[in-house]
């Protein structure tokens, strides 16, 4: 994989060690301060992109927050089979919105749930 296609995942062992078949950087904290040494690792290593699981993804809030300032790491929260999160449609819309001004794509999703 190119230098510039790499991306690193940051969750649970069960659900993330199967990024790696594709080539992904997997890591796997076992508390909170291995997750936040892992985020800065993942920044230090300058991934262009920061998959988080949800789990991990409040926990990581501050730190997710100052590297949204920064051009790379882009982190996304991603929900495992488990649950779907509201902070993860939360941090979509917000990286709607920074990326095209609008979220009209949540607000046209949300019109077509409410008509079914």
């Amino acid at each position: 994989m190119s230098e510039k296609a790499r991306i690193a995942v940051i969750g649970d062992r069960d659900i993330c060690a199967p990024f790696a078949v594709f080539g992904l950087t997997v890591f796997t904290p076992g508390d909170v301060e291995e997750a936040r040494s892992m985020l800065t690792q993942v920044a230090e290593e300058k991934f262009p992109i920061c998959l988080i699981q949800e789990t991990w993804l409040e926990t990581l809030k501050a730190e997710v927050a100052e590297l949204s300032q920064k051009t790379a790491p882009l982190c996304v929260g991603f929900s495992d089979f488990r649950a779907i999160s509201e902070s993860v449609q939360n941090l979509m819309r917000e990286l709607s919105i920074k990326a095209t001004g609008s979220d009209s794509l949540f607000a046209r999703g949300r019109k077509e749930n409410e008509t079914r």
